[in-house]
């Protein structure tokens, strides 16, 4: 699930060139919009996993369609606040997101009810997630977002769309997002605000940076070495955000390209 999520804002920062300090927004709207339909309309996961990518691909095109004619900070501050706002809803719509008490009672069908069925599940989706993001990244969409990453006059100057292929980037990057977001809500049986909130945010960013934001593997390296060092720090001291914090800037500094930093660029 964290390679995928990470994967995700990895196709916008690293071949789009886009920094996104919200990314969690379209995370936990795949993660409610699977709970809701479950939930409240008896759907089935198999339906669940579905909508949630359509339904995080609106919210990124909704919220895309402001961010991407921003750059640099003002882009990475407008994706934040649009995080806030989705937090704030999902907080306080109680009627339908159940607010800080959540939506509980999100279960996979029977037959994904083990956990080795539904670890085989979310290991095919996210796999399956992260292998078409890597192969937009080398279709006809990847070069044109790394041409207009590098020079928007010149990709405009070809016949490159810019705003376009940001706002489109933009929306499939959520959506992955948002079936990453579903498969985390199916595994935990349910879903709470905290799936939208900063620190998701800020996890995501940190597997990407961690991993090397110019390397295809990055996200996925990033990822993993992340999640590793969370489980096992938490397994062995109190201090685990202290030391992971300690351990991440020692990485940084040793490789300041990212722990992926030599592998093919994105």
């Amino acid at each position: 699930i964290a390679v995928l999520f990470a994967a995700s804002l990895h196709f916008i920062m690293g071949p789009g060139g886009m920094a996104s300090f919200g990314h969690a927004a379209y995370f936990g709207a795949g993660a409610y919009a699977a709970a809701l339909l479950v939930k409240h309309f008896a759907a089935p996961m198999e339906l669940g996993l579905l909508a949630a990518p359509f339904a995080a691909g609106l919210v990124g095109l909704v919220f895309g369609w402001f961010c991407v004619r921003l750059s640099g900070v003002y882009a990475a501050m407008l994706t934040l606040a649009f995080a806030q706002i989705a937090w704030s809803t999902a907080f306080q719509w109680v009627e339908v997101t159940g607010g800080d008490n959540g939506i509980l009672g999100v279960w996979p069908s029977a037959w994904a009810v083990p956990k080795l069925a539904y670890a085989y599940l979310s290991l095919a989706l996210c796999l399956g997630g992260a292998l078409l993001l890597r192969r937009a990244i080398f279709a006809p969409l990847g070069y044109a977002m790394r041409a207009q990453r590098d020079s928007p006059l010149r990709a405009e100057a070809i016949g490159i769309d810019a705003f376009r292929v940001r706002w489109l980037a933009f929306a499939i990057a959520a959506g992955f997002a948002g079936l990453a977001g579903a498969v985390f809500a199916f595994g935990k049986g349910s879903v709470f605000p905290t799936a939208m909130a900063i620190p998701r945010s800020v996890d995501a960013l940190l597997m990407v940076l961690l991993g090397g934001v110019q390397t295809v593997m990055g996200p996925v390296i990033g990822a993993l070495a992340y999640t590793g060092l969370h489980e096992q720090l938490l397994r062995v001291t109190e201090l685990w955000r202290a030391a992971l914090g300690a351990i991440i800037i020692g990485l940084v500094l040793f490789f300041p390209r990212g722990l992926a930093g030599m592998g093919p660029r994105a």
